[in-house]
């Protein structure tokens, strides 16, 4: 390994950085982007469920709250009992978009560096030809074998070791940016369900509120009324 970061020259030192940064970003991304932190099985009927029952205190909230994303969207719509349909559903999305942009945290710079990592290789293959042509410049011809086999080689080495990066990268890119669509797709569902319920249950303490209270007329009027 030590020969082949050598041979490709001082371009190697970025793409091992860059290689190490992405194995880091796609571990971390493979810990984030669990289900279990994302979407819990259970979660949202356990947030209709708690809406329905009109016994919902801040500790229920917080406990749906804490430990993955939708915990989070969900609580927000907890939180907006009580209010008109047009807030809890703006609380939701502004909630669904902080949870969107919580899952992409590392994806732009796993794409950053499927992008760059071949650059940096074709970098290296330029500089390795120029110093190949300097040296047969040099030497008025071929030149010395070695040297220009250095140069070829430090423009192969650094071509493929900058695919080798670049084609995994891309390849979990593509993957986790599936995976975070189809959690956005799931969580604007139960999200979607949960202000349903939530309108139903405020549509009922607000008719609970404004329904008449019929008064009982005094029997002596009622009798009085029936003797005219």
């Amino acid at each position: 390994m030590d020969t082949f970061v050598q041979a490709g020259g001082w371009l190697m030192i970025p793409l091992v950085l860059s290689s190490l940064v992405a194995i880091a970003v796609i571990l971390a991304l493979f810990m984030t982007l669990k289900k279990d932190k994302v979407i819990p099985d259970g979660l949202a009927d356990k947030a209709q469920k708690l809406a329905k029952s009109g016994k919902m205190t801040q500790g229920h909230i917080d406990q749906i709250e804490h430990g993955s994303l939708l915990g989070g969207v969900l609580a927000t719509g907890l939180q907006s009992l009580g209010q008109p349909r047009h807030v809890m559903k703006e609380n939701i999305e502004e909630a669904g978009r902080h949870a969107i942009h919580k899952m992409d945290k590392y994806m732009t710079t796993l794409g950053t560096i499927a992008a760059i990592a071949p650059l940096l290789g074709l970098l290296g293959t330029v500089v390795g030809m120029i110093v190949v042509f300097n040296e047969m410049l040099q030497q008025g011809g071929v030149g010395n074998p070695a040297d220009l086999a250095g140069g070829i080689s430090q423009a192969l080495v650094t071509t493929a070791f900058g695919i080798t990066i670049a084609v995994p990268a891309l390849i979990f890119h593509r993957y986790f940016r599936g995976k975070i669509n189809d959690y956005a797709i799931e969580m604007e569902q139960q999200a979607i369900r949960l202000l349903e319920v939530v309108n139903v249950q405020n549509r009922r303490a607000t008719d609970m509120t404004q329904k008449p209270i019929q008064r009982k007329r005094p029997a002596q009027a009622v009798s009085a009324g029936r003797v005219a």
